[in-house]
Parts: structure tokens; C-alpha cells; sequence
């Protein structure tokens, strides 16, 4: 995934902003095509990710010819969908403080009753 300039993206009746662009080679005919699955995401948590907008791009002719590496990919589907790539997504991280108990030990004595009758 990578993060993106900001755009608006309407979305069942409200605008939202688009910030994560993800994309993949769902089909490649070797020596032909490529086609990519893309979507865009207003943020994600964890692997689930609110989706703005979806779908697919086959590329082709010169410009497969030129796809050697992915980064190659990532601008070509960036520049179909009029995009601007601004970095590497990095999965937000949350901080969990936990508190370890020690163990004890607790030892209890029991005196010997005398029975003096």
C-alpha cells in the first residue's frame, strides 16, 4: 500500500478524503497484459480499511513492455488514476502497557495445640 495525496471522494452522500492507495496483479498473460485490482481507502486498521473506491486497470502494449519492477506498477496505476503517490503506507501502531504481577508466597504456621487435662 501506499499513502497518497489527499483527494475527495464521494461517498454514499458525503465527501471523504482518500489517503491509501492499494493495488495487485489479479491476471498476467505473460508477454501481454497485466491486469491490476486498485483501491482507494480513507484509512486502514489493521488489514481492514474503509474503501472509497475500487477497480481494475489492464496495462498493456508499451507500457507492459516497460514493467520490469514493481514500482514501475505502482506509478503506472497512480498515473491512470490520476494519483500522486507520496510514500510507503506504514501500518499505524498502537501501545499496549501491561502490568506483571509477581507471584508470593504466602507461608502460615500452625502451632501445636497441647491438650493438658
Amino acid at each position: 500500500m501506499k499513502t497518497i495525496e489527499p483527494i475527495s471522494i464521494w461517498d454514499n452522500g458525503t465527501v471523504q478524503e482518500a489517503l491509501v492507495l492499494n493495488t495487485y496483479a489479479i491476471n498476467v498473460t505473460l508477454n501481454n497484459s497485466a491486469t491490476f485490482w486498485w483501491g482507494l481507502y480513507s484509512s486502514i486498521e489493521g488489514n481492514i480499511g474503509t474503501t472509497l473506491s475500487q477497480g481494475n486497470l489492464t496495462m498493456s502494449g508499451e507500457a507492459y513492455e516497460q514493467w520490469e519492477i514493481d514500482e514501475y506498477a505502482w506509478d503506472w496505476v497512480a498515473a491512470q488514476l490520476n494519483l500522486t503517490i507520496t510514500g510507503e503506507y506504514v501500518t499505524p501502531t498502537t501501545t499496549t502497557t501491561t502490568t506483571t504481577l509477581e507471584p508470593t508466597t504466602t507461608t502460615t504456621t500452625i502451632e501445636p495445640v497441647s491438650n493438658n487435662i
